[in-house]
């Protein structure tokens, strides 16, 4: 039996489900049931019935999952998967933004920590960022921890004050990316696609800026695309898109990401570790915040 097969038995057995992000690796992408970006897994994680869910993601991912379910047992296969861009932004920081803009509205990426969305307003998404800030009152908001999300947003809504949190929070895959990445491609007759996480000045060459989601389903409206994010995006695009061709960038490496083999995943089924574990408080606090993003969403 190989381990793929020993994977999906043993899920059957524990009534596990397997979710996966577009960035894991194809061998994981391939095992899981529902594999998508974070707008995506937050929205799917709503509606589990299994017992269990083993998340193939960063802490960030799982932590949400737990979130959204905190009856159920939520597993990361790999413990120290976590994000360089949540580990930028702590609570501490946020209440001192507060203090100094008491009038703001905090609006927190999902690629942030519990205990930090414990303190947002509301949560967003690359995918939703700029519906979500556009529906807030207020004219300041608190946008943390991209910068880049943060300009991208900025740019579309020039009516708010968007002040990042902390200022220069970046992904450092997405600060890979240079102007020339993109121009080089138009010129050999790709159509560039590029996520809002990458710098202002590499968005401002791409045709299209999108979610890892919004990739998907703009794949259609050409045959052959670079994709300027996560590099095994592009494993996904092809497997749904055989037809088209797609350009990965193979120095955009999340190894965070790549953390989490199909060894770990099936460890994880028969020990049912490492699980996800967070304080009452900070959960109470942290749902408040992604239910009302996920409730706009399903509204839009």
């Amino acid at each position: 039996m190989t381990v793929q097969e020993e994977i999906i038995k043993l899920k059957k057995e524990k009534n596990a489900i397997i979710l996966a992000h577009n960035y894991e690796p194809p061998e994981i992408q391939d095992i899981a049931d529902f594999t998508g970006d974070s707008l995506e897994l937050a929205l799917r994680a709503t509606d589990v019935t299994e017992d269990i869910i083993i998340f193939c993601g960063v802490l960030f991912m799982a932590e949400t999952a737990k979130i959204l379910n905190p009856k159920k047992k939520v597993i990361l296969p790999a413990e120290d998967a976590g994000c360089l861009l949540a580990d930028q932004l702590s609570a501490e920081m946020i209440k001192s933004a507060r203090e100094e803009y008491p009038d703001a509205e905090v609006v927190l990426y999902v690629n942030s920590t519990a205990e930090s969305k414990a303190y947002a307003d509301i949560v967003c998404t690359s995918a939703n960022a700029i519906d979500v800030v556009k529906s807030l009152k207020s004219d300041t908001i608190l946008f943390g921890p991209d910068s880049n999300l943060a300009s991208y947003v900025q740019g579309n809504l020039p009516d708010k004050r968007i002040i990042p949190l902390p200022k220069g929070g970046n992904c450092p895959v997405h600060e890979v990316f240079t102007p020339d990445d993109a121009i080089s491609s138009k010129d050999r007759g790709y159509t560039v696609i590029c996520h809002p996480e990458c710098p202002a000045e590499v968005r401002e060459h791409c045709d299209i800026i999108a979610s890892t989601g919004g990739m998907m389903r703009n794949a259609e409206l050409s045959d052959r695309w670079a994709v300027m994010t996560e590099k095994d995006m592009v494993y996904r695009l092809r497997t749904e898109y055989p037809g088209k061709e797609f350009l990965a960038f193979e120095k955009a490496v999340c190894k965070d990401m790549k953390k989490i083999s199909l060894n770990a995943v099936l460890n994880s089924l028969k020990s049912e570790t490492p699980e996800i574990n967070l304080s009452r408080g900070v959960m109470k606090r942290a749902e408040s915040s992604i239910r009302r993003m996920i409730e706009l969403s399903r509204n839009k």
